[in-house]
């Protein structure tokens, strides 16, 4: 359903169209924010589910407001795999 799919959070006013979901390679994305997008511009996605971000990268970093409060490992930064 729609409450798996990842959100367009940056840049702001970008959506997901109801015809086709978040892809690997292409998303189609819709709003007053697309307006400014060009093919290869950076959007930024709040992912669903921690693993999916978790994965991919060492570390993750807490943020509350402008501030980096702490960095903390992810299961990938500590070494492990989960298979």
């Amino acid at each position: 359903g729609r409450d798996r799919l990842p959100t367009p959070v940056w840049p702001p006013g970008l959506r997901l169209t109801r015809l086709e979901g978040a892809g690997e390679v292409q998303t189609p994305l819709t709003g007053p924010g697309a307006a400014g997008l060009a093919i290869g511009d950076r959007v930024w996605f709040r992912h669903t589910k921690a693993g999916e971000l978790c994965e991919r990268v060492n570390a993750l970093h807490l943020v509350d407001g402008d501030r980096v409060v702490d960095v903390l490992p992810t299961y990938r930064g500590e070494g492990r795999a989960l298979l």
